[in-house]
């Protein structure tokens, strides 16, 4: 791994990770695909580690540098990333994980892992709070359970069969879990979740069709939980996102009765190595029926 400014500030926490698990030569553990929400819980504390160290790294001085894509990456980024795949590996040692960080070109298998340990990294560095941390479990092509973890609003989603919500209770391995429910779409009013960085002209084309009543500006996965939690209604991006950006998302928002769409209303599939595990336009729904209204394009714009 290439070390950045700023990355070695964190190393005993770090040190204390890597200690915790010794041999990687485990034998290979697929995860109990019977048992999805079981999954889920398991993910939800190693979702919330991953934020409370990026919550305890928010006021430090870390620099940062641009990747080749125009995306920044930090320290932070790098170090919840490093503590998720860990977990991981003790969990279901063997299984492959796809990470935005040091693990973007892995090759996928039956299960495997999405990861991105820092989801909003322009908002972590400008200080706004909202960023998440996103794991999915993917079998085949569609997620099989995943966890989404928001620090700064001290609320954690998860989905197996069940989406629930918890807020984040001190170490976390204790959670007041809640079930979650979409919202039916409004006559008029919806209200529409943007991207604060991210707006496009097709996104905008799109959102003109409905009955948008309020435009509030969220950043990261949170809009997948939000519309999820029955707070919004819907959520379009037209523009390029990666799998690691939606997977656990789309997932939660699923369990939850709503629905994540591509071109044709047809549903975002996962694992598509051969594009470089990046999606094309889609919409987060709670209500479906709000999908035979929009008229996506067939590319990102």
């Amino acid at each position: 791994m290439n070390r950045i400014p700023g990355y070695e500030f964190f190393g005993k926490q770090l040190k204390e990770i890597d200690r915790s698990f010794e041999n990687r030569h485990k034998p290979i553990m697929l995860p109990d695909a019977s048992h999805p929400d079981e999954i889920a819980l398991r993910l939800a504390p190693i979702a919330v580690e991953a934020a409370q160290l990026l919550r305890s790294m928010e006021n430090a001085l870390i620099e940062r540098r641009i990747k080749d894509d125009g995306s920044p990456t930090t320290a932070a980024d790098l170090a919840a990333e490093r503590l998720i795949l860990r977990r991981l590996d003790e969990a279901w040692p063997g299984v492959p994980v796809v990470a935005e960080e040091t693990a973007s070109t892995t090759h996928t298998d039956e299960f495997f892992f999405l990861v991105d340990p820092l989801d909003g990294t322009r908002d972590f560095i400008h200080g706004t709070g909202e960023y998440s941390v996103n794991i999915a479990l993917i079998r085949g092509n569609r997620p099989l359970a995943a966890a989404v973890a928001a620090p700064a609003m001290g609320s954690v989603w998860i989905a197996g069969t069940t989406a629930r919500r918890s807020t984040m209770l001190g170490e976390g391995s204790h959670f007041d879990w809640h079930d979650i429910k979409v919202r039916s779409a409004p006559a008029e009013g919806l209200v529409a979740l943007v991207s604060r960085r991210h707006g496009d002209v097709a996104t905008e084309a799109c959102l003109s069709i409905l009955s948008i009543g309020t435009r509030r500006m969220t950043s990261s996965a949170l809009k997948f939980c939000l519309i999820a939690s029955g707070e919004a209604d819907v959520y379009v991006r037209c523009g390029a996102t990666m799998e690691w950006d939606t997977a656990a998302g789309d997932h939660i928002l699923c369990c939850a009765g709503g629905s994540v769409v591509g071109p044709g209303s047809v549903p975002l599939t996962y694992g598509h190595e051969d594009r470089g595990y990046r999606n094309g336009p889609f919409a987060a729904l709670g209500d479906a029926s709000l999908s035979s209204k929009l008229d996506l394009p067939t590319a990102a714009a």
